[in-house]
């Protein structure tokens, strides 16, 4: 299946900043900050196709849960698509991000707990879907290195940034947390 995607990308999880998964001044990291990590990761499409099926100007959202000491490292996972979006659009997106990137929730076991269509809101450095979920980061980490995330890609630079509000309520998932890790910057992701 043929697809380019490109937009930009916001995360938040319970790590501490710089998040130990990132990449900082080219140096791979390793473990989370408390050995479980808990966050939600957004990529607003600004413009793509998935096959004939053109997705520009939707959103999707990842809210998610692993243990670094379980065996694996499964994540357990909420994917949410945009509901402007048609049957196609959400079909095509979520193929894409269950299935066809090389992701870590894509490329390990994992436990899906739903799929839902879902009013996503996402603007610099503010997120929201619907009433369950609500991300603010604005914040800038300060540091010289250069840091990179493996999702958007470390062929990519962003920000590593401080997390204002990270809440969730969305189904098992349920936390309130800031001045925790956020990260945000752009994607390309294309079909090989």
């Amino acid at each position: 299946m043929s697809f380019r995607i490109r937009g930009a990308y916001l995360e938040a999880c319970n790590c501490e900043a710089i998040c130990p998964c990132r990449k900082i001044g080219g140096v791979p990291g390793g473990r989370s900050t408390y050995g479980e990590c808990y966050g939600v990761l957004t990529w607003r499409i600004e413009d793509g196709f998935v096959a004939d099926v053109d997705v520009s100007d939707l959103a999707v959202a990842l809210v998610y849960r692993y243990d670094d000491d379980e065996e694996g490292s499964p994540w357990s996972l909420i994917l949410h698509v945009d509901d402007r979006g048609d049957d196609a659009q959400r079909a095509a997106l979520e193929r894409v991000f269950l299935e066809e990137l090389p992701l870590p929730w894509i490329r390990k076991a994992r436990h899906l707990i739903d799929v839902r269509a879902s009013a996503i809101e996402a603007s610099d450095g503010r997120v929201r879907i619907g009433s369950t979920v609500s991300l603010v980061a604005g914040q800038p980490f300060e540091t010289e290195l250069v840091v990179t995330c493996g999702i958007p890609g470390h062929d990519r630079h962003g920000r590593e940034l401080i997390a204002d509000e990270l809440a969730v309520a969305d189904g098992p998932f349920r936390w309130e947390l800031s001045g925790n890790c956020a990260y945000e910057g752009d994607f390309d992701y294309r079909s090989g």
